[in-house]
C-alpha cells in the first residue's frame, strides 16, 4: 500500500502549532493532526480521507507530561504507569490496547481521538470503491449509509477506545487549543454522537493534555473488555466503573465501543440508587439497565445482540470487582 502524498510540518511549540493552523485554515487548506500515527497512518495507507497537509505533535516540548493529576497528549501508553504516578484504574485500561509494539508508539491523546470504525469504512480504496462508498467516506457521491440503508444524515461507525471511559469515570477534563485559544471541558462532554464529526474539536484545534481532579485519587476502578483476541483487538465492548470506597453513591459507569461515542451512565446509576442500594440484587439490576441503554449497530467483527448481551456481564464484573476492593 503507498501512502499518499502529503506535507508534514513539525512545529516546535503550542503556539506555533496553533499559528500554523490558522495559517493554514486561512488558505482552505485541510489538514490532519499526527500524535503517535498508529491510527492515523494506517487510514492513509488504505486512502481513508488523507489530507494534504499533516501537522506532527511529537517535537513540542511539554506534551508528554506525565502525572497523577495532569497527562499530556504526547504520552506514549507504554509510560502510562503507576510508577509514572499515573491513576490505576488508566494503567489498566493502557495495558490492555493492541500490542505492546502499539503501545510503544501510541499516545494517549491519539487514543482518545480515535476515528470511529466500520466495516464499510475501514477497507481498502478499491473495496469501498467497489460498493459505491459509504456515507462517511463518500468521495463527493452522496452515498448512503451501509449500516442503516436508505440514509445519508447520520453516521454510525463506532468508537472503539479503551482509555475514554475509564477517564469519563475519574472526571477528567480535556485541555483543547487552537488558534481561538484555549477550551476546558470535561471529558464526557468531549464526543458527539456521530461517526463523522465525533467529537467538538473545532477547525485547527487539537487536544493538548487530561487534568484529573485530587478527588480522583481517591478513586478505585476497573474497566473490562470484550474482544476477539486477548492480546491485539480493539474492544467490542468495554465498561469502566470507579467509586471512592465505601461509598456506593459515588459509583459511576461508563461504556465503550458501542456506539459513536463513548458514554457515560448516570441516568442508570441514580435510578438504581434512588431504589435502594441492595448489593448483589442492585448490581445485577444496574447491569440488566446500563444493557437496555446501549445501542450497539452491526459494523464491528461481533454481531450487536451478542455484544449488548456481553455488556450486562461487564458490568455485572466490573461493578462486583470494585466492591470487593
Amino acid at each position: 500500500m503507498l501512502m499518499p502524498p502529503f506535507t508534514l510540518h513539525n512545529p516546535k511549540t503550542v503556539e506555533e502549532a496553533c499559528e500554523l493552523a490558522g495559517m493554514l485554515l486561512e488558505k482552505g487548506e485541510e489538514f490532519d493532526w499526527v500524535a503517535g500515527g498508529t491510527d492515523l497512518l494506517p487510514n492513509y495507507k488504505w486512502h481513508i480521507n488523507p489530507k494534504p497537509h499533516v501537522i506532527s505533535l511529537a517535537k513540542i516540548d511539554g506534551t508528554d507530561t506525565l502525572s497523577l493529576h495532569e497527562i499530556g497528549c504526547m504520552a506514549r501508553l507504554v509510560d502510562l504507569t503507576t510508577e509514572n504516578g499515573i491513576h490505576p484504574l488508566v494503567v489498566e485500561a493502557a495495558s490492555k490496547v493492541a500490542s505492546s509494539l502499539v503501545r510503544r508508539n501510541a499516545t494517549i491523546g491519539g487514543n482518545l481521538c480515535l476515528d470511529t470504525r466500520c466495516f464499510w469504512y475501514n477497507q481498502g480504496e478499491d473495496w469501498r470503491r467497489s460498493i459505491d462508498w459509504c456515507h462517511k467516506a463518500d468521495c463527493g457521491t452522496g452515498a448512503d449509509c451501509r449500516v442503516i440503508p436508505n440514509q445519508n444524515t447520520l453516521c454510525v461507525a463506532t468508537y472503539q477506545g479503551d482509555i475514554a471511559p475509564t477517564l469519563m469515570v475519574l472526571d477528567a477534563e480535556v485541555h483543547l487549543i487552537g488558534p481561538q485559544g484555549l477550551r476546558i471541558l470535561p471529558l464526557a462532554e468531549f464526543y458527539q454522537l456521530d461517526g463523522m464529526t465525533k467529537n467538538v474539536l473545532k477547525q485547527g484545534e487539537f487536544l493538548l493534555k487530561i487534568t484529573l481532579s485530587k478527588e480522583s485519587a481517591k478513586r478505585t476502578g476497573t474497566y473490562q473488555k470484550l474482544r476477539v483476541r486477548d492480546s491485539w483487538d480493539f474492544p467490542e465492548a468495554g465498561v469502566a466503573a470507579s467509586w471512592i470506597e465505601g461509598d456506593v453513591s459515588t459509583l459511576q459507569i461508563a461504556t465503550t465501543a458501542l456506539e459513536s461515542i463513548p458514554r457515560c451512565h448516570p441516568e442508570e446509576v441514580a435510578a438504581i440508587l434512588e431504589d435502594g442500594w441492595s448489593g448483589m440484587d442492585s448490581v445485577k439490576a444496574l447491569a440488566l439497565s446500563i444493557r437496555k441503554a446501549i445501542k450497539p449497530v452491526n459494523n464491528t467483527s461481533l454481531p450487536p445482540r451478542y455484544r449488548k448481551s456481553m455488556v450486562r456481564v461487564l458490568t455485572k464484573r466490573a461493578v462486583e470487582k470494585i466492591l470487593e476492593k
